[in-house]
């Protein structure tokens, strides 16, 4: 096992280094200049030139790149092209609220989904399965924004049940930070419901209709127990494919859904830096999310052997 996780870290290096190199040869090549941003469209050539030099965007682009990379490897991301501070400290400022969202998200997803696909293929082609299905192709296809907006009009302005918009840390209190975080975790979760629970009752139902599934009626399980104890285990692997999947596609949810309910995460930095053309932010937040994409994918290959042992051999 240990073999195994050295080999997939090692493959990962050659991943993430032409991670970086697209993505800044992508920012460097599109259109838009980060010092016409910083000194507005007032300022003479002069001034632009002398701030593109502060800010080392008159260097070829190899010695910027190089250098970039350097300080990645040296443990440091640089500094904000537009802030001057550095970028270490705008994601660990950012980190907190966008982690939080993303578990509570991945949390309501998982409990609610894979019931709703277990019981949808137990109810194959009957009118609750019909149900779910129809449910998970409307979660699947309405926008993530019209949810969250159809959200707050509904439960903050008309019930006034929640908050319209804003964030509050753990540190503020659980009610507070729990009651700020339910209207876009459950707006963000729509499109994962759906995406879980078709790919559960999917695999279920094939799991339903093999001989061991038919030897354990025989034997005179339930069919609770047959579910539960034989048909999801068994199914598990590409579950578990799917909810590693949903974890990536997070990344995109979360930037639409933190502007729309005004959560300060890292969603809301990469936007700002975008609009900014804030180039050393955009890099690194993105070199950031595609580390963890690569973890996710190391934890659930691990995830694999512990469900399906054969996978081992």
């Amino acid at each position: 096992m240990g073999v195994f996780i050295l080999k997939r870290l090692l493959s990962a290096v050659p991943v993430l280094f032409m991670v970086a190199v697209i993505v800044f040869l992508v920012l460097r090549l599109s259109p838009g200049d980060p010092a016409v941003m910083i000194a507005g469209p007032n300022a003479t050539p002069d001034q632009l030139a002398a701030l593109r030099d502060a800010m080392g965007l008159n260097e070829p682009l190899l010695t910027q790149l190089f250098v970039w990379l350097g300080q990645i490897l040296s443990g440091d991301f640089g500094v904000s092209l537009v802030s001057g501070q550095p970028v270490t400290h705008l994601i660990m400022d950012r980190f907190g609220p966008t982690l939080s969202l993303s578990i509570v998200t991945l949390i309501i997803a998982v409990v609610v989904a894979i019931p709703l696909g277990v019981v949808a293929a137990w109810q194959q082609g009957k009118l609750l399965d019909r149900l779910v299905m129809a449910g998970s192709v409307l979660g699947f296809s309405v926008p993530v924004f019209i949810i969250g907006y159809t959200m707050i009009l509904i439960f903050a302005r008309i019930l006034g049940w929640f908050p319209v918009q804003g964030y509050k840390p753990l540190s503020d209190g659980f009610g507070e930070f729990a009651i700020r975080l339910v209207l876009p975790a459950v707006s963000l979760s729509f499109p994962y419901i759906a995406l879980i629970a078709r790919i559960v009752r999917t695999n279920v139902i094939e799991v339903m209709n093999e001989d061991y599934i038919r030897t354990a009626r025989a034997k005179g399980l339930t069919e609770r127990g047959v579910l539960m104890g034989h048909a999801l285990g068994n199914a598990a692997v590409p579950i578990i494919t799917i909810i590693g999947v949903s974890i990536a596609m997070l990344i995109g949810g979360v930037v639409v859904t933190e502007s729309v309910f005004n959560i300060p995460g890292l969603g809301r930095l990469v936007l700002e830096a975008v609009l900014a053309r804030d180039y050393t932010v955009i890099q690194s937040v993105i070199l950031l999310f595609s580390t963890i994409y690569v973890f996710i994918n190391l934890v659930v290959d691990l995830l694999y052997s512990l469900f399906d042992p054969r996978i081992r051999y």
